[in-house]
């Protein structure tokens, strides 16, 4: 296949172009008509064309002002399609109007963990996320405590939301087609938050700074406040040679109630 454009290898451009993943997509998103969905990484607007004839209003972000005349005459005569063009890590997505309600998303490789992490307080509105990512982006999302994916964003998407799909994708659904496996990956609101995400955003960063130290001393080299954590860690019954990757979500979210 041809593409209109060519793919943009500093920005690692692999433009989605085979229209039968849509519908898994819809499916996972659980599209309505009223719903206000912000799409990152609108490439050839395939997908946003998909989601303009189904919900009231398309937020479509791409970084790549070279697609932007491609992209006008894809989604001509959709007028619920607003085109931001910039990096969607640096504008100001809290400020759309309306806020979005869902993130449905083919999402750059190199923005897809940040994006989600940062979306999670900084669009409070949204409720549903439905992603493409790398296949181990994705199994990084709702990783287990003790598993080698199990990391910092797991963390922080766990305390906020349940895993309600999963699909792997296959390359071939890309041109180019990448050297990594995908999937679309789907989850839904549980808690909402307010200041007390940046403390805990802070804690378990710094938790997982250094794997292969024990946890008091990878938040000491992070942040300090030894006796702090070694005097929450006594309180919440847990050995002080524990290693974040041994704590669940939870766990988390109890011991930044406890540290300054």
């Amino acid at each position: 296949m041809k593409l209109p454009v060519a793919p943009n290898r500093e920005l690692g451009q692999h433009f989605l172009v085979d229209e039968n993943i849509l519908g898994v997509a819809g499916r996972l998103a659980e599209l309505v008509a009223d719903d206000v969905v912000l799409e990152v990484g609108a490439g050839l607007g395939v997908l946003t064309a998909y989601l303009a004839e189904r919900v009231r209003l398309v937020h479509a972000v791409e970084v790549d002002r070279g697609l932007e005349p491609h992209l006008r005459e894809a989604l001509a005569g959709h007028d619920n399609v607003e085109l931001v063009l910039g990096d969607a890590l640096m504008l100001p997505l809290e400020g759309l109007d309306p806020p979005p309600r869902k993130l449905v998303a083919n999402l750059p490789y190199q923005i897809a963990t940040p994006l989600v992490a940062e979306s999670l307080d900084g669009l409070p509105a949204l409720e549903l996320w439905c992603v493409m990512v790398q296949r181990e982006v994705a199994d990084r999302f709702f990783a287990s405590p003790g598993t080698k994916s199990y990391g910092a964003v797991s963390v922080l998407i766990q305390l906020t939301a349940e895993r309600t799909g999963f699909h792997p994708v296959s390359r071939s659904v890309f041109r180019p087609q990448p050297n990594v496996d995908s999937a679309l990956v789907a989850f839904k609101r549980t808690r909402s938050w307010g200041p007390e995400f940046g403390h805990l955003k802070e804690i378990v960063q710094g938790a997982f700074a250094h794997r292969r130290k024990t946890l008091v001393n990878s938040l000491e080299l992070a942040r300090g406040g030894r006796s702090e954590v070694e005097a929450a860690l006594a309180q919440l019954g847990h050995p002080q040679s524990i290693r974040a990757e041994a704590l669940a979500p939870e766990q988390f979210f109890e011991l930044a109630e406890l540290l300054p």
